[in-house]
């Protein structure tokens, strides 16, 4: 039978991934969305989709929904550093004000609910590779704390609900996703890169260039969400590609793929930077019969194309407008 989910954040970049993938599988969606980071021009398409709809609400604000709820994706806060410091209040109101109303619908309508965590309860690792059961390296009083913190406090309530409420709960922590639909002003690197590199900027790096991430694309990322939201496991999972690359061999790379020249500059690194971001996915390849498929090369290959025309479409629309 076709369930009914309700995906907060769901005009974000991977929110918008999510309801497709879910429409695809015969679900009915209800998009929620406050439009502060998510674009309607993710979800445009879906738009007139019988299965789907859209309501702009912020869930900092309690959220009420007619009918039953069978599934709730909670994906509702900014996760790239410009964008959740812009407001860093908000932000974390989101992660625990939001969390909480979520929650407590998730118990009215009897639903089962997804946290999408992060990485980022890892905070600065002092492990090379990060396995759920390490418990981070966390600055509770920097310019990351709002998102971090933010964070770590939604997964404390989503084990409380789950401890003592008996709602069924899902944590998944997210590692750096990349893919169609990020803005391009989105302020993560793989973003930054190519869409510095398709304007025919210099690519910007912060400290040596030295530091490192992990890159999941967002398709394979969508999938680990949804195989965790259908298994029985409570306890935070890691999902995310555990190839490790640094940040220069990912600016190297992007410049190689457009077959540009353009010029590295090096810029001082933010305070609390990670150093270094590798996941172990042995979990939730036991757990969830679960691992990343598509490569960072071909997944680059795919977010350059998609830049490109997203690029060429805004340039459109502005001389339209001028």
């Amino acid at each position: 039978m076709a369930k009914f989910v309700l995906v907060a954040g769901g005009a974000g970049f991977v929110g918008s991934n999510l309801c497709r993938r879910l429409l695809d599988a015969g679900d009915a969606v209800l998009c929620v969305d406050n439009l502060l980071t998510g674009e309607m021009e993710n979800i445009a398409e879906l738009i007139g989709n019988p299965g789907f709809r859209f309501i702009r609400h912020d869930i900092i604000k309690p959220l009420r929904v007619e009918g039953r709820v069978d599934e709730i994706y909670n994906l509702a806060c900014p996760a790239s550093p410009p964008r959740y410091q812009k407001d860093p209040i908000h932000t974390f109101r989101t992660c625990v004000d939001g969390t909480l109303n979520l929650l407590a619908l998730a118990e009215a309508k009897g639903a089962r609910i997804l946290q999408s965590s992060t990485s980022e309860v890892y905070g600065d690792p002092e492990i090379k590779l990060q396995h759920e059961g390490y418990r981070g390296n966390v600055n509770t009083c920097g310019p990351r704390a709002c998102y971090d913190e933010g964070k770590r406090a939604g997964e404390t309530l989503f084990w409380e609900y789950g401890a003592h409420r008996g709602v069924e709960t899902r944590i998944a922590r997210i590692f750096n996703t990349y893919g169609p639909r990020m803005h391009p002003d989105d302020g993560r690197v793989v973003s930054n890169f190519v869409v510095q590199a398709l304007r025919g900027q210099p690519l910007t790096v912060y400290g040596a260039g030295l530091q490192t991430r992990s890159f999941c694309y967002v398709d394979d990322l969508v999938q680990g969400l949804m195989r965790l939201m259908a298994s029985t496991e409570k306890m935070p999972v890691n999902l995310g590609n555990p190839g490790e690359f640094t940040m220069l061999e990912l600016a190297e790379k992007v410049l190689q793929k457009l077959g540009s020249d353009l010029p590295i500059t090096f810029m001082p690194l933010p305070q609390d930077d990670p150093l270094q971001r590798r996941p172990d996915i042995s979990r939730a390849a036991e757990l969830l019969d679960w691992q990343p498929t598509i490569g960072l090369d071909q997944g680059l290959d795919k977010t350059i194309a998609w830049f490109a025309q997203r690029l060429k479409s805004d340039r459109m629309k502005g001389s339209m407008v001028s």
